[in-house]
């Protein structure tokens, strides 16, 4: 008994002193303002997590703008759920993926045919958060250039958010960036031949 005793005033001690730094940490953090969020890395749950953002936008009642880049006009479980809610504007800005199209001259035609929306969506104060998902791909392609684009972020209404989604985000766009996340891969079911999974893939 004394021995548990013991462990349990040595948590609450450890607590008691994280609590301090964490409300420290909270109480500096006075800014507020929209934010560039990036996230890349080879692993799986890129896109989720961005459409995580999406539901909390949604449940906070802002409006959202998402813009899918390179993936195809297929339905995506997020698609299909998102688009029946009248605060969402979804646009599927590609042709499918690169190797599946062979195609770069529709690619960049169906790439800046996006982009050309995402503006309007970059532009309008009452569009809280604006997703450009799979957007890094544009940037290593060529479809698009970060000299395009960086400055129309910058210049977007001041309490706008947003994301953007693929591997390989690149130095400017990193440094751009007010957070970064890089999703690591580590063990991935379809490398031991499963199939693309409804719920989880698509």
């Amino acid at each position: 008994m004394g021995e548990e005793t013991s462990r349990s005033e040595r948590h609450r001690a450890r607590m008691e002193r994280k609590k301090a730094v964490v409300d420290a940490a909270i109480a500096r953090a006075t800014t507020r303002r929209g934010l560039l969020l990036v996230l890349t890395g080879n692993g799986k749950g890129k896109s989720s997590s961005a459409f995580g953002m999406v539901a909390r936008a949604l449940g906070h009642g802002m409006r959202v703008a998402v813009f899918q880049f390179i993936k195809g006009k297929t339905d995506t479980g997020e698609q299909v759920f998102f688009k029946t809610h009248a605060a969402i504007q979804w646009e599927s800005c590609g042709e499918g993926f690169t190797w599946e199209t062979q195609d770069r001259d529709k690619d960049i035609a169906a790439a800046r045919a996006g982009w050309d929306k995402a503006l309007q969506a970059l532009r309008d104060p009452s569009v809280s958060l604006v997703v450009l998902d799979e957007m890094t791909y544009l940037f290593q392609y060529g479809y698009l250039s970060l000299e395009e684009v960086l400055p129309v972020i910058a210049a977007r209404p001041e309490g706008q958010h947003v994301v953007i989604t693929g591997r390989g985000a690149q130095d400017a766009l990193i440094a751009a960036a007010d957070t970064v996340s890089e999703i690591g891969d580590i063990k991935h079911a379809f490398r031991a031949g499963v199939v693309a999974q409804p719920g989880i893939d698509l």
